[in-house]
């Protein structure tokens, strides 16, 4: 059993799924609830949050111990979920897109006007580059830039190889990249 950092053996998340369940459901809520929200909104986020723990803990007695940290596991399950809403997403994105300097107004000082203006127009671009991302890609970028994941645990999440994962967030990256324009900088 891997220790997660400042954790004993006793409250470790493989030691808490297979004795109480309701520990890894306090501990990782909140976590689960905020990614599924940005990536859905919040009307479905409450729901889809509860399926995530309502499968997991269905599915507690598969959870390999070994694997010490249930985030990758629990994020994993909630992607599955999330990729079953993946249309309503990206109609999402192109409204915010589309909306973009619309949500301007009551502002009176310049410099607000110009920073919201600005910021506008980066949202746009960035939704509509999210919407124009296969669901592959974009699950991963959005575990590693939303979820706070590294590539290692968002392969873990998804199931998939961990060069998938790396070779896929470097599209996105590239995507985004082109997106935004070249003289913005985005994390590799």
């Amino acid at each position: 059993m891997v220790a997660q950092p400042g954790t004993t053996g006793l409250d470790t998340d493989a030691f808490l799924i297979e004795r109480e369940f309701t520990a890894i459901f306090d501990r990782h809520y909140r976590n689960i609830y905020a990614y599924v929200a940005r990536r859905l909104g919040p009307d479905l986020a409450e729901d889809v949050a509860s399926e995530t723990f309502l499968i997991a803990f269905d599915r507690r007695h598969s959870y390999d111990p070994a694997r010490g940290d249930a985030r990758p596991w629990l994020y994993g399950i909630a992607s599955n979920l999330v990729a079953r809403h993946v249309r309503a997403e990206s109609r999402r994105y192109r409204a915010m897109a589309r909306a973009g300097a619309h949500e301007l107004g009551g502002l009176e000082h310049d410099d607000a006007v110009a920073g919201r203006l600005d910021a506008a127009a980066v949202r746009g671009k960035l939704a509509k580059a999210l919407a124009r991302l296969p669901e592959p890609v974009r699950a991963v970028l959005l575990l590693v830039a939303w979820a706070g994941l590294n590539q290692q645990e968002a392969a873990v999440a998804l199931g998939i190889p961990a060069g998938t994962a790396r070779s896929r967030l470097h599209r996105a990256r590239q995507e985004m990249r082109q997106a935004l324009g070249a003289d913005i900088e985005v994390d590799e």
